[in-house]
């Protein structure tokens, strides 16, 4: 994973400033994006980033919903299979605008999805609307996109904890991405010029044709190692293993607008609903 901050700070200790892994010289400029992808509605965690989205047909005055990942969940990494629904939570975000800089807390109340199976979610209900945090901070949510992103695409990953933006192209996708006791699905590979460090898990992964989230930043392979935690490893259909030192990954999140309603409620049960369910 690409570690919440408190592991991280250990690799610092031992590798000091040096801590992104090694990567190929920069990729040539992408296109010129279409949209402005700046700071407005990410969010910074104590330990990670995530960020402030909405699903197409969410209303205004539905409950504003927070994005990390599941490795960032404040009770422990969820186990293989496991998948939380509707658990208590008080965590608070700071509400980044434009600029990177805070301007408001916002707290949760519930955990309403958490699971690190076949992706690498953490989707927090806060206590309020995107209505109200429209009308005190002029900041609206980011959109999730519920089409699969597309191989080539110039993107963004959005850091709130390091107030950071990354930028590359999806370089392409991973049959299943294996690392530890984890597997995940379908995973976004980036070019080697988004070398994601700790403290960037959860962070919105941003299509700069659209302005729309794709996927959530969740990992690289640090050491070379395989398929071990902090170095996992791609897994082909026909079960080819390959390990790329220095390459980060993103998992989509094109499936997740299908199962909440309108009002932000998780609807598992909706038949074109696929996220893993508990």
């Amino acid at each position: 994973m690409n570690k919440p901050l408190l592991a991280a700070l250990s690799t610092l200790a031992i590798a000091g400033a040096g801590v992104a892994p090694a990567v190929a010289a920069p990729q040539a400029a992408p296109q010129a994006a279409a949209v402005t992808v700046d700071f407005a509605g990410i969010v910074s965690l104590s330990n990670c980033s995530g960020s402030v989205i909405r699903f197409p047909n969410s209303t205004d005055t539905a409950p504003a919903l927070v994005m990390t990942n599941g490795h960032c969940l404040e009770t422990g990494f969820p186990e293989p299979g496991e998948v939380i629904t509707g658990q208590s939570s008080s965590r608070t975000f700071g509400l980044l605008n434009s600029a990177g800089t805070k301007v408001a807390t916002l707290r949760a109340n519930q955990v309403v999805y958490s699971t690190m199976t076949d992706t690498d979610v953490t989707i927090y209900r806060t206590t309020t609307t995107y209505a109200a945090i429209k009308s005190a901070y002029g900041i609206s949510p980011l959109t999730v996109s519920a089409t699969h992103p597309t191989a080539g695409t110039a993107i963004k990953v959005v850091s709130g904890y390091w107030k950071t933006i990354y930028s590359c192209s999806i370089d392409g996708f991973v049959y299943r991405l294996k690392e530890g006791d984890w597997t995940w699905k379908d995973s976004v590979r980036y070019t080697s010029a988004c070398n994601t460090i700790g403290g960037t898990s959860g962070s919105p992964v941003i299509d700069t044709s659209t302005g729309q989230v794709v996927a959530v930043n969740n990992t690289g392979n640090e050491d070379g190692e395989t398929c071990t935690e902090n170095n996992p490893c791609e897994v082909s259909e026909n079960g080819t293993v390959t390990v790329r030192e220095g390459i980060n990954y993103a998992e989509e999140t094109y499936n997740i607008p299908a199962c909440f309603t309108s009002a932000n409620v998780l609807a598992l049960s909706a038949s074109t609903c696929t996220l893993p369910k508990p």
